[in-house]
């Protein structure tokens, strides 16, 4: 039996429909952006080139843009485990992440409008904040001394 089409599905964030400008094409100008500056910085270079090798950075690459793709775009093409490969780097503390964030921040408003960068750079500070609680956490820190990075203080 032939009806209507299905008609396609709006996808919605935070009580938002997603913008129709984010697509495939944006998340990975900002992904190879992103990554391409955080591989030069003096902080971050260190650890990510470290635990990445040359040979490994376009599969790397590639699961970061279905990482933010499923973040995002609610694709299913990422089912991995981002926290324990965080877990297992010795020493990764605030100001890594605040890094992180400073060079995110930036690729996302050097690549996207507005209402997309701050969709963008809100998921990230709520994953740092979450990988940062479960970092002090398995560590046997004090998690409740974790506070929030704010877009503000970047």
């Amino acid at each position: 039996m032939k009806g209507r089409p299905a008609p396609e599905r709006t996808i919605v964030i935070d009580g938002k429909p997603l913008p129709e400008v984010l697509d495939e094409a944006m998340v990975h100008a900002v992904v190879h952006g992103f990554y391409g500056e955080v591989r030069k910085d003096d902080l971050l270079g260190p650890i990510f080139n470290g635990h990445i090798a040359p040979k490994d950075w376009p599969a790397h690459l590639a699961t970061m843009c279905d990482f933010w793709s499923a973040t995002l775009l609610r694709t299913d093409r990422y089912a991995g485990r981002p926290l324990p490969p965080h877990l297992a780097i010795p020493g990764l503390q605030e100001q890594h992440f605040r890094r992180w964030l400073t060079h995110f921040r930036t690729a996302v408003e050097r690549t996207c409008p507005a209402d997309v960068s701050e969709l963008f750079l809100d998921r990230a500070l709520r994953i740092a904040h979450s990988f940062r609680l479960a970092i002090a956490f398995n560590r046997g820190e004090d998690s409740m001394a974790v506070t929030p990075i704010w877009k503000e203080a970047l």
